[in-house]
């Protein structure tokens, strides 16, 4: 049995936002720029090769700040801070992306998921408790 692995990555510009994408599927919602990983790939060469599909930029990984579990998919989601290499502004760089932009966390976009709120907090949190997470529930906040 393969399990599913996805990952996502946390970019913050130097006011302390941070940086989402507005799918152009299903809810039209704003997440972290991230996906899944493909074969050989690993968790931090899925999130540097994601953000490059949907942004148009060049990361360099930090820290791990969280590890989710998605029970309803079966899959884990890897969550890490990570910087840009250059000064390029994001640009939406995939059909799968309608938008790209900075947000403050008292100003967050919406439909928003509960889970990509809490891998927000999560990763600007790095005295929460604990790495894993499992999440039952996906809910939307809109």
């Amino acid at each position: 049995m393969n399990k599913k692995i996805g990952a996502a990555a946390v970019i913050l510009n130097t006011e302390g936002q941070i940086l989402l994408v507005k799918h152009s599927y299903g809810k039209n919602n704003w997440d972290l720029p991230g996906g899944r990983s493909e074969e050989n790939e690993s968790a931090q060469e899925t999130a540097i090769r994601e953000v490059l599909e949907e942004t148009g930029l060049k990361v360099k990984i930090g820290p791990l700040t969280g590890v989710y579990y998605a029970s309803k998919y079966d899959m884990h989601h890897f969550v890490f801070l990570a910087t840009i290499d250059s000064n390029n502004k994001p640009v939406p760089s995939s059909t799968e992306i309608l938008e790209c932009r900075y947000y403050s966390i008292e100003d967050l976009p919406k439909p928003i998921s509960t889970f990509t709120y809490k891998r927000i907090l999560d990763a600007l949190n790095q005295d929460s408790i604990g790495l894993f997470h499992r999440i039952e529930k996906l809910e939307w906040l809109e």
